[in-house]
């Protein structure tokens, strides 16, 4: 979808702040975040909790290695973004003022190939080419874990991983035939299957919770904002997070949001395809987390490093003081 006609859907929320403390958010145009936080302006959510969130949508392209919303908080130019947690301990084991404060979800994807693939999961992906966003995404590193841990073989090694770049550039990849299969992100995958001839493999979602043995859902995004943000600021991060509570309570209970969510912020206009999305928005997002929460996070993360390796992940470790918990005001 157009980035400007998002934008101007959010910019008809963006009253003036006031007195209020701003907090400046940067965000993928295509990215899902977008429908919690179009949402929370429509209902002045933020206002209502004392703060004034201002939003921007970005490109998903890379600068300098970086996401482009992570360029941007690490320049100073952002208040909040949303990335991966081990995207976090990398940047920050580097030295990166960044910190996360609260969870976003489970911001996985899914393998996605033509309907007549002879992909059928994890164990067939040898000799295929499969695109992927950039070889230490998240969804590549969990598939590669997954298939040492259960398959006994690297696909990194054993099949030809293919860089787009960018989430747009992974869907052109599948549509021209480019490769086999792509790992894209899950807001994508139903635009890409109720259109067809392609189908979803498998969901990536399914690889946490295999990895990290563990019911509890486990959140692979969350919220970042700078350390020195976070210290002058601590309230204004906790209004937020009241704000982003109450958000997700309206987006799980309230249908007719997802319907103006599709009008607005969604390029298709497909009841199919919104209520799909619709659905695994809510079996996706993590509305908080606790001490057991991050436990987890450390073991699906420690879990990921002793089977595909530092070297996948960019990272050996997670670094302390990269989560920085605060409850809502």
């Amino acid at each position: 979808m157009n980035v400007g006609r998002q934008q101007r859907a959010l910019d008809a929320h963006h009253d003036d702040p006031g007195d209020r403390p701003v907090m400046r958010a940067r965000f993928e145009h295509n990215g899902s975040p977008r429908y919690m936080l179009y949402t929370m302006k429509r209902l002045g959510l933020d206002h209502e909790h004392g703060f004034h969130l201002d939003v921007q949508l970005v490109s998903d392209e890379l600068e300098g290695g970086m996401e482009t919303v992570e360029a941007r908080l690490q320049d100073g130019e952002a208040d909040l973004i949303d990335i991966d947690y081990i995207s976090t301990a990398r940047e920050r084991a580097e030295g990166a003022n960044i910190v996360a404060f609260h969870p976003y979800g489970r911001t996985v994807g899914g393998l996605v190939a033509p309907e007549d693939t002879a992909i059928e999961g994890l164990a067939d992906l040898s000799d295929h080419r499969i695109g992927v966003v950039r070889r230490l995404d998240k969804n590549w590193i969990l598939v590669r874990a997954a298939c040492r841990q259960y398959h006994g073989f690297d696909p990194d090694e054993t099949a030809t991983p293919v860089e787009a770049g960018s989430k747009v550039g992974l869907t052109e990849m599948l549509h021209d035939g480019e490769v086999d299969a792509v790992l894209q992100f899950w807001p994508i995958v139903p635009e890409i299957t109720e259109r067809g001839p392609y189908e979803e493999v498998f969901p990536v979602s399914d690889i946490v919770q295999r990895l990290a043995e563990t019911d509890n859902r486990v959140p692979v995004s969350t919220f970042l904002t700078s350390d020195s943000f976070l210290d002058a600021h601590t309230d204004t991060a906790r209004r937020f997070a009241a704000a982003y509570g109450d958000v997700v309570d309206r987006l799980i209970a309230e249908d007719a949001l997802w319907d103006e969510i599709g009008e607005k912020l969604m390029s298709y206009d497909d009841p199919e395809i919104v209520a799909a999305v619709r659905e695994g928005w809510r079996a996706m997002v993590v509305r908080g987390w606790n001490d057991e929460t991050i436990d987890g996070m450390e073991q699906l993360f420690e879990h990921l490093r002793s089977v595909a390796g530092a070297d996948a992940l960019g990272v050996d470790r997670i670094p302390e003081g990269t989560f920085r918990p605060v409850d809502p005001l």
